[in-house]
């Protein structure tokens, strides 16, 4: 539970770090809701800390949703680490690409 206002430190930014948790959870409430997971996760808000950094929590959530969060990130990742590998696999000559990047199995 948050501290009430007036027990507040001053010169702490607590709506900057409140702002920037809040434009996060933002783009992650889009990109759930483009991948049709939105109700798994009914608890994403923003909040801060009593130091003014912002954190982004995500509720409790059933462990199906948590597994297919980490899938996503893990798939996001690979994805992202196979473009880099195959933009440095350049001859002088001519460009080779991987076509199946072999990065967390088949």
């Amino acid at each position: 539970m948050a501290k009430r206002a007036e027990d507040l430190s001053p010169g702490v930014p607590y709506v900057r770090g409140w702002n920037r948790a809040r434009r996060s959870a933002g783009t992650l409430a889009d990109q759930l809701v483009f991948l049709g997971l939105d109700s798994d996760f009914p608890g994403l808000v923003a909040d801060v800390n009593v130091f003014g950094d912002g954190l982004v929590q995500l509720g409790t959530i059933r462990p199906e949703a948590a597994q297919m969060l980490a899938q996503l990130i893990t798939a996001g990742l690979e994805v992202e680490l196979c473009s880099s590998i195959n933009e440095r696999i350049v001859t002088p000559r001519r460009e080779t690409l991987l076509p199946d990047c072999p990065l967390g199995g088949d």
